[in-house]
């Protein structure tokens, strides 16, 4: 039941990665969507080079950051500036049931692309915008990328970066652009269901602002109910209580404890640890104790936890009953065999024959992983869509000589 949207079209008219990877997840459920380009270079994701890790050096035929964000889509190329590259792109719209987009709403209604008009090209069309900073507001037509509207302006940057390191914490590629995808493709969900139900095709709107707020929710929270501009926090490394914090084992890699019911697991904890005596010492028990002197229950096991590697560890720790987990690398996820068992990476092979790995929409249906699908050419259907919207051949040679198509 991976397919759930199947019968489902969405035009998506979006760059970069935050909106398309929204329009990703949606193709990984089923629906075809049908990306958007213009005909001179396409998506600039497809020449965004990140940490130097330029495409054309790849073992394999594919750029991650186009992968992860347009799997599963087919690509036409439309000049929309032109007035037949107009027409199809309204042919498109008609036959859609969602209209996805990053545009800001000023470039929209200078494209001729206002609620109104695209309500005419389809009365039960479902627009579904994200933007950087919300679609109102005296921001609503300034750009954002997830650096920008979620890491900074949402405060993410401010609330993760402890008081005493000399730069805020930074961020990976699209780390709240995958975030934001995700949230914009469950809203659109929701308004499909709403339509079915009702027949109103509700405007769905979302931006990296609200994504980042989202993802620190209780620190704004306790900044409107108590004043402050940051939780309760240690310097960096330590934590208010020391079963919740991560140790350095002794080959230099990590383990984070999640003792949330600390009193619970506190004890048997240290036993198997080959500490018995942390488990019975008056400092450390009961929690309260424990959270009085973290000082001095943290150098106990940071002590301990260095005295074995990573290996030892994860061996002693096989039969814990309370939360763990070692702070994986990338490359350790990839081989992880529960992400393996859940089918949470899907495997693709290039035109060379040669296979790569991109992660599936991280919602299932049925148990049932997504089928593998890779990104598309720029342009790579631009035929095949316009025989669907039942242009003739002639048609489709005319618009390509006038430019419209690509």
């Amino acid at each position: 039941m991976s397919g759930l949207l199947n019968g489902i079209r969405v035009v998506e008219l979006a760059s970069w990665t935050y909106v398309p990877c929204g329009g990703a997840a949606l193709a990984d459920w089923g629906a075809d969507v049908i990306k958007v380009e213009d005909t001179k270079g396409g998506d600039p994701c497809r020449y965004l080079v990140v940490g130097g890790l330029d495409p054309a050096t790849a073992p394999v035929r594919a750029n991650f950051m186009m992968e992860l964000g347009n799997h599963g889509k087919r690509s036409i190329g439309i000049d929309i500036k032109t007035e037949s590259g107009r027409e199809i792109l309204g042919k498109l719209l008609a036959s859609a049931d969602v209209f996805l987009t990053n545009w800001l709403p000023g470039t929209l209604e200078r494209a001729g692309l206002t609620i109104d008009k695209l309500r005419e090209y389809n009365p039960g069309l479902i627009i579904a915008r994200g933007s950087g900073q919300g679609s109102r507001g005296p921001d609503k037509d300034r750009g954002g990328f997830d650096a920008s509207a979620y890491m900074a302006r949402a405060g993410v940057a401010y609330a993760l970066s402890p008081t005493d390191i000399e730069y805020p914490v930074t961020q990976g590629p699209a780390f709240g652009d995958l975030q934001g995808g995700i949230t914009l493709a469950g809203g659109i969900a929701a308004a499909l269901f709403h339509r079915e139900r009702t027949g109103h095709a509700p405007l769905v709107d979302s931006s990296l602002l609200a994504q980042g707020m989202w993802a620190i929710a209780p620190d704004l929270a306790a900044a409107d109910y108590y004043g402050v501009d940051r939780l309760p926090a240690g310097p960096a490394g330590t934590a208010l209580n020391p079963a919740v914090n991560r140790y350095r084992t002794r080959d230099g890699r990590w383990v984070q404890l999640m003792f949330l019911q600390t009193d619970r697991y506190w004890r048997g904890f240290c036993e198997r640890i080959g500490r018995p005596d942390l488990g019975t010492d008056e400092r450390f028990v009961p929690l309260a104790n424990l959270v009085a002197n973290q000082e001095a229950a943290t150098a106990e096991l940071r002590r301990t936890f260095a005295e074995r590697d990573l290996e030892q560890w994860k061996k002693i720790l096989a039969d814990e009953p309370g939360v763990w987990s070692v702070l994986a690398s990338p490359q350790e996820v990839l081989e992880d065999p529960q992400v393996t068992a859940n089918g949470y990476l899907m495997s693709v092979t290039d035109d060379a024959g040669k296979t790569y790995r991109t992660v599936s929409a991280p919602v299932q249906f049925d148990e049932t992983p997504a089928p593998p699908t890779r990104s598309p050419e720029h342009g790579e259907h631009t035929e095949t869509i316009l025989l669907e919207l039942g242009l003739q051949w002639d048609d489709i040679i005319a618009a390509k000589d006038a430019g419209a198509v690509l």
